[in-house]
């Protein structure tokens, strides 16, 4: 969707600034100033649909706030979330790594904004060999590792551990100590049924982790909600922080200041 100059500055207004995305925060100020009049904000609002199965993407999304959920649909209709993306990444990968056709659906859970960048403008600085590359293909290998403890959780897991783990994943990449989502969403996500999460979220509930209430819950006491989730969570945090941290070379964030 095209945005007039008006809706555009008023997106600017009320938006996180472009460096508030990590990647693009860790880019050198070179490649920064390349892309940087290229960056378009868009907002995600919640629900919105930023891509879904056999489109072919045209831009990539760098969020600087909000949750988008990686989707996979069986034939029946039923969906599981695979992967969390937030400010710490990308939404698109196949605009650099394939050519654009995706085969899931990708959903804002919750809503925030993001800046959108042109599938070529994105192809000629990636194939530059730069930083952009660099930090794009640490992103990806810590989705990937993402994506593999989920179906590991998935599969071995109580789910009362898998709910903590994806508390857990999705503060990471809010502001607050709050998530905004029914009950009947996470079970959607998780792959499971409703009532499976109204008995977890209630266990933690009773132990005075959590507070929930309909559309939202607040985590209460993280350490201890660290405390019982599974492994799952600390692998995905620790590659994430590995792979992420790396810096190309100084950041552009003195820039944007």
């Amino acid at each position: 969707m095209d945005l007039s100059r008006h809706e555009i500055n008023a997106i600017k207004a009320v938006a996180p600034p472009p460096t508030a995305n990590h990647v693009l925060a860790a880019l050198p100020v070179a490649e920064y100033l390349r892309l940087a009049p290229h960056l378009e904000p868009v907002e995600l609002p919640l629900g919105r649909s930023v891509y879904e199965p056999g489109d072919r993407m045209s831009h990539v999304f760098f969020p600087t706030s909000g949750i988008v959920a990686r989707l996979y649909a069986s034939s029946n209709g039923a969906s599981t979330e695979t992967a969390l993306k937030g400010n710490e990444g990308v939404v698109g990968i196949s605009t650099f790594l394939g050519d654009g056709g995706t085969t899931c659906h990708a959903v804002v859970i919750g809503a925030g904004h993001a800046y959108r960048l042109h599938k070529p403008v994105l192809q000629r600085e990636f194939e530059r060999g730069g930083g952009l590359q660099h930090l794009l293909l640490r992103y990806v290998q810590a989705l990937l590792t993402q994506i593999a403890q989920n179906a590991v959780c998935n599969r071995h897991h109580s789910l009362q551990r898998q709910l903590c783990r994806w508390l857990l994943l999705s503060l990471d990449r809010s502001p607050s100590n709050e998530v905004h989502m029914t009950q009947e969403l996470i079970a959607m996500m998780l792959g499971v049924r409703r009532e499976g999460v109204t008995e977890a979220a209630g266990s933690l509930k009773d132990a005075g982790l959590i507070h929930s209430r309909r559309g939202s819950v607040t985590v209460l006491d993280r350490p201890g909600l660290e405390q019982r989730v599974c492994e799952c969570y600390s692998v995905v945090r620790r590659e994430s922080d590995r792979l992420l941290s790396w810096k190309p070379g100084r950041p552009a964030l003195s820039l944007a200041a």
